[in-house]
């Protein structure tokens, strides 16, 4: 048994939270919301802190609540590392000793993640030394995540990580936390209200409303489907998950291979053979019936009209389909109009280079 189960129930006078998920039991899983929406309870109901009722938290091999068969093992004896909005170090010891202090709980048979190999994936080598007061807020949180990853923990649970950060420090600590996506085979449960963040990191989001599950899956269908309201933020996108192909020194431009065709964007940091996953937002996406010539848009992808919504205050969302990979438009409903647009028709989708988001 490779994976996660959670069902319970958790109740408070003027609110209630539902849940009941199977989630594998690797990579990102993303508990998308609205503030109030349940997102930290359920994280918090999976720790141990608080006990749901006809509750099941199960993590891969481990039961850790059964209400059934009397089951309940306390927060200390969870296999976890939970990391929260502000980074908790202890401010007497330096870094070396809050990393020290975290491996107090591993359990000797225990040594799948070692604490060289959690500083190394958090790239925090250089401040071991360091005091928590010289650090800054992302330096902070990168400690924090290496202190609760060298516990080797079965599960990693993130509460709004990066919701203290600001973009340039965000910007910082994403690359880390893909890393450890990449490279560690651990489940990590990240809750957010973030869309950006969702977007970079998560496999699987979870969509939570007032309490309840409204719907999961992978990331990149969630986020376009017209019937969800994630398609109707203002930084409303789609995932591409792309291979870089091909670089030109001479413009700096680089070409990315997906299932619906090529990617091209400009950029010295990618490799050779490095996937890479974009994010196209909705409103960088222009539409064409003919196949545009003599444009300063270098990618132009054929693409099926999936769906459109309803005009809201003269704009239409349109789902596209570019050979099984998905994408918004956001345009006016005049232009929907004049294009004719209807389920089924084949369209050009264009997208600016410098536009596209890593």
């Amino acid at each position: 048994m490779n994976s996660l189960f959670f069902k319970g129930k958790v109740s408070y006078p003027d609110y209630e939270l539902n849940f009941d998920l199977s989630l594998p039991g690797s990579g990102i899983t993303a508990l998308f919301g609205a503030s109030g929406a349940g997102k930290s309870t359920l994280l918090r109901a999976v720790a141990g802190l608080v006990k749901p009722a006809d509750g099941i938290i199960r993590v891969k091999e481990e039961t850790w609540q059964h209400d059934n068969e009397k089951i309940f093992i306390p927060t200390y004896k969870r296999s976890l590392g939970f990391v929260f909005q502000d980074a908790r170090l202890f401010s007497h010891l330096n870094v070396a000793d809050n990393l020290l202090f975290g491996m107090k709980r591993i359990k000797t048979a225990r040594k799948n993640i070692s604490l060289e190999k959690a500083i190394d994936l958090l790239g925090i080598g250089h401040l071991t030394d360091r005091m928590p007061d010289t650090l800054s807020g992302g330096e902070k949180q990168r400690v924090s995540i290496a202190r609760a990853l060298a516990t080797d923990p079965e599960i990693m649970l993130m509460d709004e990580p990066l919701a203290a950060l600001d973009m340039k420090r965000k910007s910082e600590i994403l690359p880390y936390l893909q890393r450890l996506n990449d490279e560690l085979h651990i489940p990590i449960l990240y809750v957010s209200h973030a869309l950006d963040e969702v977007s970079a990191l998560a496999d699987l989001l979870v969509l939570l409303e007032k309490g309840k599950v409204v719907a999961s899956g992978k990331t990149g269908e969630m986020l376009t489907r017209l019937d969800l309201p994630l398609a109707f933020y203002d930084t409303a996108s789609a995932i591409i998950d792309g291979k870089v192909i091909a670089k030109d020194p001479e413009f700096c431009l680089n070409t990315l291979s997906f299932s619906g065709g090529f990617i091209q964007l400009p950029g010295e940091r990618f490799k050779p053979g490095q996937t890479v996953r974009l994010r196209i937002q909705a409103r960088d996406v222009s539409l064409a019936t003919e196949k545009p010539a003599n444009t300063s848009i270098l990618n132009i992808l054929e693409t099926t009209v999936v769906n459109l919504s309803n005009d809201s205050e003269g704009e239409v969302m349109v789902e596209l389909d570019a050979k099984g990979t998905r994408l918004l438009s956001r345009i006016t409903s005049k232009s929907a109009s004049l294009l004719k647009l209807v389920k089924g028709k084949p369209i050009y989708a264009q997208v600016k280079g410098i536009a596209v988001i890593e």
